[in-house]
């Protein structure tokens, strides 16, 4: 394991640190966001980055698109930023085009926009921590929230817990956006809708124009959203992905939730998590103005996120997965990214 200052926030320091397994993975960690910055995998023995990031903090905290963050207190979207708990209204930021709340509210809410604290680290492992005040952000109910990434072989797992003195909604999802080709420049990045992806998801919950769920869950046979079979993430007829897909099985059981092969075929990542379901972005938006890792340019489709999660606009449908945490009870959430690796 090694640490470095990578920046500062006036006179607070952020630092970075790295892990790394023999043979297998090495994963570098921002205090900013709990940033998964940079993550190396060795594809027929040459290392390749596979996750979006950037070489400066400052271009972090101005432009990057909840790159590699966890995204929280509750990741997605709560409709008009407001949501009823235990009989009491709650309003949150509406950080979305001034309607509703989008990964926590924005900054200086959003867990993914702010400094964490690196509590301890050894060769291969991580964790940060988090402190969240009742009432930050218009949420009720103070949280304290860990984190821990850690990696065995060619494996990287991330644990996130909470707990909370009153009651809460909590949504946390880890945000970063995969570019199995190869994600630092110099150069343009890669179109990632040439990727392979499988999804364990039979339904998926259709969107208004504002990207808020309409409550129903549909099934995913006969529409673009079916991916149950491997095919290419681009598809003609369709003109982009951001989209939340419910997983097979129970919540809390470490399930299958997605295998995400590159466009050259030479590494393939399997995806597991406990979480009730996984957000497909194909970030059609991107347009990142500043450089990304080693001068990539990073423009519309140059990564594609799959971020576990529980269904969004939870607080606001009662019939979803929920999102309400207790005192006394701890949110728990472990996803892995499993790497193999093939070619010459």
């Amino acid at each position: 394991m090694t640490t470095r200052e990578f920046g500062r926030i006036g006179d607070h320091a952020v630092h970075e640190a790295t892990i790394a397994a023999p043979g297998g993975l090495s994963a570098s960690v921002l205090e900013y966001g709990a940033v998964l910055r940079d993550l190396v995998v060795p594809v027929a023995g040459k290392p390749r980055s596979v996750t979006l990031g950037f070489d400066s903090l400052d271009h972090y905290i101005a432009h990057s698109p909840h790159a590699g963050a966890i995204a929280g207190r509750v990741a997605n979207r709560i409709a008009g930023g407001r949501f009823t708990l235990d009989g009491t209204g709650h309003q949150v930021p509406q950080n979305q085009a001034g309607k509703h709340a989008l990964h926590g509210g924005g900054r200086p809410y959003a867990f993914g926009l702010r400094p964490w604290t690196l509590m301890n680290a050894g060769p291969a492992t991580l964790t940060l921590g988090l402190h969240s005040p009742d009432g930050d952000g218009g949420f009720p109910g103070a949280l304290d929230v860990i984190a821990t990434y850690r990696i065995e072989g060619m494996t990287l797992t991330l644990d996130l817990s909470a707990m909370t003195l009153a009651p809460t909604v909590i949504n946390l999802a880890q945000h970063s956006y995969f570019n199995l080709d190869g994600a630092r420049g110099p150069g343009d990045a890669s179109d990632v809708r040439d990727h392979t992806l499988v999804l364990s998801s039979d339904f998926y919950t259709p969107v208004d124009a504002d990207l808020i769920p309409t409550g129903e869950v549909r099934a995913v046979a006969g529409t673009p959203y079916d991916f149950r079979a491997a095919r290419p993430i681009r598809l003609a007829e369709h003109a982009g992905y951001d989209t939340n897909f419910a997983l097979r099985g129970p919540r809390g059981a470490l399930r299958h939730a997605a295998t995400l092969t590159a466009a050259d075929k030479a590494l393939a990542m399997e995806m597991w998590t406990t979480e009730p379901a996984v957000q497909l972005y194909d970030a059609g938006k991107l347009n990142s103005p500043v450089p990304g890792l080693g001068g990539a340019r990073y423009g519309a489709n140059a990564g594609v996120c799959l971020e576990a999660q529980t269904f969004p606009d939870a607080p606001n449908n009662g019939h979803f997965p929920s999102a309400v945490l207790r005192p006394g009870e701890v949110y728990r959430q472990t996803t892995q990214w499993r790497f193999k690796g093939s070619g010459p």
